[in-house]
């Protein structure tokens, strides 16, 4: 591929590098250089600029990316429309993520043009998700490049899958001993339930016996026959060795052990089992504990039909250590934000409000109050700091809205580009000292302090919370808080769908703090949403 610098009359048919703005001409990144755009920038006194021309052996960023993600993909995987020498990989069905990784590796080595990334191995995925993406750097790629690359694609077909869950049938056993709870138990049917539930499995019979071998042997072949797929032990007390009543009472039963402990911590007790070729497992005590733990690694495998091997459950030390993981939190009394937790407030009010109309949305007034001036009020009424806004379409209107308040303004000149414009400008306000930061809408005006209080204190990158986002009746609404971690990805989101992807593919670090009526589900778009939220607010 040819780079570099060029006469505007010698640049027809090359990819302009990088965006140009000069008086009024707006030429973004990545436009194929035509007559018009010769014209437009001569028009504009341009004399010289920077673009990328392939050779006749060369492939384009999308035809590449396209290719190659083809290669990889295997059973339900679907593919995007490469898009800016992206193209996207997404699960076509729920299941567990299965990834070659050294085949990943070995294409990522190809040449330094071409990238792909997965999520981690065995992560259990849901329908739609992106699980994977192939990245090509430059805006085209040599021929034999991309050839070499789908060669070593193909020789491990495929290097990425989705192994559907294909076990739906559970069954539980639970063991007892004096001072054991009947409502510990219960907890943890309903907890097991919540767990499998993603698979499209339930609990086809459950049986509490006494914690001695024969009976819980009975018990197991008992819930085998009622159809279980899978049988799940809990055991009354811990196994301490593959001599105790839990194992021998699977060897009682016809089965034999796999494999007893494992390297992940909490899990450390697991024991893994078969009898007559279907799974048997007792579970270690974290099991009770909605919190992922290594439970979660074995028992989605296995509700996918993989095998789970010795080999496999010893190589999970690395990364074995959960100890720390908030992917399950259970909010309780109301928190506090911790001191010394510093969060930033990025306040969005960029926007154009097409559908309002003449009406610039964010300057209408709502009890003799702009909304962007209420988002802001809010804003500063909490424990967020510095509070940044910013600002694009009339800009002077919406500065002269929050005239008085301690806030940063920041202009985003790109805004009519969407929202994902208006974020990047935002967090690259963010001071360096800030942790984190709470991206607000300027037309939401029933978002408030308390509100936002209540996520920022929620966010804590020590123990893995990393984005919080509230939720009412199970649907995601805003603000968000994100980690500083996170923001290079911020920073690369385009158009007008904001960062909701990203949420879907860091779930891992994802805590979602239910809230309270659906102020963090309203914003104002149209004339009618405007007066509603008026008469709900009058209301109140």
């Amino acid at each position: 591929m040819k780079f570099g610098a060029v006469p505007v009359g010698e640049a027809l048919g090359a990819t302009a590098v990088h965006s140009i703005r000069q008086g009024d001409l707006v030429l973004k990144k990545g436009t194929l250089i035509r007559a018009e755009e010769i014209a437009a920038l001569n028009a504009a006194g341009v004399k010289e600029i920077v673009v990328a021309r392939l050779e006749p052996d060369d492939v384009s960023e999308d035809r590449a990316a396209a290719d190659i993600a083809a290669a990889i993909g295997g059973d339900n995987v679907r593919l995007d429309r490469a898009f800016t020498g992206r193209c996207n990989l997404f699960a076509e069905k729920a299941g567990v993520l299965v990834v070659d990784r050294d085949a990943v590796d070995r294409l990522n080595r190809v040449d330094e043009a071409v990238t792909v990334a997965t999520l981690a191995a065995y992560k259990p995925v849901v329908e739609g998700e992106m699980i994977a993406t192939v990245k090509i750097i430059p805006f085209g790629v040599a021929g034999g490049a991309r050839d070499k690359a789908m060669a070593e694609a193909v020789r491990v077909q495929p290097v990425i899958r989705v192994a559907p869950y294909t076990i739906k049938k559970v069954g539980i056993v639970s063991t007892l001993l004096p001072g054991l709870a009947a409502k510990v138990i219960d907890k943890t049917l309903r907890i097991t339930e919540t767990r499998i539930a993603p698979a499209g499995a339930r609990i086809v019979m459950e049986k509490r016996v006494p914690h001695e071998q024969a009976a819980l042997a009975g018990a197991i072949a008992q819930v085998r026959d009622a159809g279980a797929e899978l049988v799940i032990v809990f055991g009354a007390s811990a196994i301490a060795d593959r001599r105790d009543v839990i194992p021998m009472a699977i060897e009682t039963a016809g089965g034999e052990i796999e494999h007893f402990g494992m390297p992940v911590d909490p899990g450390n007790l697991m024991l893994v089992g078969r009898i007559a070729g279907q799974p048997v497992v007792g579970a270690p005590g974290c099991a009770r504990s909605p919190k992922e733990n290594g439970f979660d690694w074995i028992l989605m495998r296995l509700l996918a039909g993989l095998p789970v091997t010795r080999a496999d459950i010893t190589g999970m030390g690395v990364g074995g250590l959960l100890m720390e993981i908030v992917t399950r939190p259970q909010p309780r009394a109301e928190p506090q934000p911790e001191k010394g937790k510093r969060v930033a407030a990025v306040v969005l009010a960029a926007g154009r409000s097409t559908r309002m109309g003449a009406v610039n949305k964010l300057i209408a007034e709502i009890g003799g109050k702009p909304l962007v001036r209420i988002a802001a009020e809010q804003a500063l009424a909490s424990h967020a700091s510095p509070v940044i806004v910013v600002t694009g379409h009339e800009k002077d209107k919406v500065a002269a809205a929050l005239a008085g308040l301690p806030v940063r303004l920041v202009h985003n000149p790109d805004y009519a580009e969407g929202l994902g414009s208006s974020l990047r400008t935002g967090i690259a306000a963010v001071p360096a000292e800030a942790d984190g930061a709470i991206v607000c809408l300027g037309d939401m005006p029933q978002v408030d302090a308390p509100l936002i209080d209540k996520l920022i204190a929620a966010f804590d990158p020590e123990k893995g919370a990393l984005v919080v986002t509230p939720t009412i009746d199970g649907r995601r609404g805003n603000p968000v808080v994100w980690s500083r971690r996170f923001f290079p990805d911020l920073m690369a989101v385009q158009g007008d769908i904001g960062a909701r992807n990203l949420i879907g593919s860091y779930a891992e670090a994802v805590v979602e703090v239910p809230v309270a009526g659906e102020g963090a589900l309203i914003d104002v778009d149209t004339p009618e949403s405007l007066s509603a939220v008026k008469a709900e607010i009058e209301r109140a």
